[in-house]
């Protein structure tokens, strides 16, 4: 593991996200963690609203980044991607010294099921553990009507001893290199029922597409991948004038995700504050596996067969 946690100093937690630096999510988090004079803080975050980028990152321009003032942290917003900022923070280009943890979010909605592959706060978190830092990624279940920004502070308070019990194992050398922690809270927080143990499951909000007359038609911004409309928060949009010759189509939800038994989303839903371990690797199925072990070997000599 490349970094350790010093038994001299507090730990350094950087964070970062994928709704922006200045999301009500991170500013929680941040604040929690700062109130707990345990750690040393540092924020390395984009500059406005990223979800739903999945791990993409920045190559061909250079990333503008600009100090923000957030009590307590040490605060960077960057141009790029919640893959570029994680990877700029635990750089030493940025910061004098690689973080000891970094925690991505917290998330407006959750991140759970096949969702996990569109979320920018998941590659936050993923793109510290392939650089081999320690990383949590945490996503609240935001419900429209239901949810209030207070509730974000509730969930970074309920994360904390699950912080404080990854730090411990970093310190101890004990915790494993081979995965990252994805930790989803539920909307009642504050009645929560613990802390559960779950794997990914392959819950999907099924989407479809729908023709509008311009970029603005429909301007509220969804949560995360749940599709959650949150009136409350307005997005850039893209204002780019368009020819007569453009056709303009806007994703819209067609169906709530289906359940699966003892998996991340349905323990989400039961109350349960759901940790699942993620890994980089995406292997199919066994039966997937078995079923070109019999294909892929018969390719080449069929194609041979087929010439003749």
């Amino acid at each position: 593991m490349d970094c350790l946690v010093s038994s001299g100093n507090r730990p350094k937690i950087m964070v970062t996200n994928d709704d922006g630096i200045d999301a009500p999510g991170l500013r929680a988090l941040v604040q929690v963690l700062v109130s707990t004079n345990l750690y040393e803080v540092l924020v390395c975050a984009p500059d406005s609203e990223k979800s739903a980028v999945s791990h993409s990152i920045t190559w061909i321009h250079a990333l503008a980044v600009k100090r923000v003032e957030i009590e307590g942290a040490t605060a960077y917003a960057v141009s790029g991607t919640p893959a570029d900022s994680a990877s700029l923070g635990i750089s030493t280009t940025l910061f004098p010294s690689i973080p000891d943890l970094v925690i991505s979010g917290i998330n407006m909605g959750s991140n759970c099921g096949y969702h996990i592959v569109y979320s920018g706060t998941v590659a936050g978190a993923r793109e510290a553990f392939l650089n081999g830092i320690p990383s949590v990624s945490v996503s609240y279940n935001w419900v429209a009507g239901k949810s209030n920004v207070h509730d974000f502070k509730l969930a970074a308070e309920a994360c904390l001893p699950m912080i404080s019990a990854v730090l411990s194992e970093i310190k101890n050398q004990r915790y494993p290199e081979r995965c990252f922690l994805n930790i989803d809270l539920p909307t009642d927080v504050v009645n929560h029922k613990g802390y559960k143990l779950t794997k990914q499951g392959k819950s999907r909000a099924k989407m479809g597409w729908r023709q509008v007359t311009s970029n603005t038609q429909g301007r509220r911004v969804l949560s995360t991948m749940t599709m959650d409309a949150n009136p409350e928060v307005c997005t850039e949009m893209d204002a780019s004038p368009r020819s007569g010759e453009h056709l303009l189509f806007k994703r819209e939800v067609r169906g709530a995700p289906v359940l699966e038994d003892d998996t991340d989303y349905q323990c989400l839903l039961e109350g349960y504050i759901t940790v699942t371990p993620l890994g980089a690797l995406s292997p199919a199925d066994i039966d997937c596996q078995a079923y070109f072990k019999t294909l892929v070997p018969g390719v080449l000599e069929s194609s041979s067969s087929s010439a003749l």
